[in-house]
């Protein structure tokens, strides 16, 4: 497993913060390796099923996110396709009169795709980086 990790703080109040990000299909917004997200089922509570497109060491992939939990604190979404289990976990806190996001996200290989990780490791490091300033952006937008 690779797990990513990354803090990103912005002077938009949490009661904007989470549900932007609790609305998953936003993900094309803020991820920079999300093509296209799309609500497939559900009403974005536990259970709504996503269908998310990222572009990924040259390569689109598909995966189908379903929402675990979104309590209005934190929000996890577990995608999954033939090779690849993503859970992402998105924590929102107060931070003065702004929000401080906590988001993990935790890959797991299998078939040809589990003897990656030596090379998969720098890509999705740079990808969480990417990530990190695009999501602030996104946020500071709000």
């Amino acid at each position: 497993m690779i797990t990513l990790r990354r803090t990103v703080h912005t002077a938009t109040p949490p009661s904007r913060v989470y549900p932007y990000l609790a609305d998953f299909a936003n993900a094309a917004e803020w991820d920079s390796g999300t093509v296209s997200c799309e609500r497939v089922s559900g009403d974005g509570q536990p259970g709504t099923v996503y269908r998310n497109v990222s572009s990924f060491a040259g390569r689109q992939v598909e995966l189908l996110y379903t929402v675990e939990s979104s309590d209005g604190q934190v929000f996890v979404v577990v995608g999954r396709n033939a090779t690849t289990q993503s859970r992402d976990t998105i924590l929102v806190h107060p931070d003065g009169p702004g929000s401080r996001v906590d988001y993990t996200a935790e890959f797991t290989f299998s078939g040809i795709a589990r003897f990656l990780g030596p090379i998969m490791r720098p890509l999705l490091d740079r990808l969480g980086d990417k990530t990190a300033v695009q999501l602030a952006e996104s946020l500071d937008r709000l």
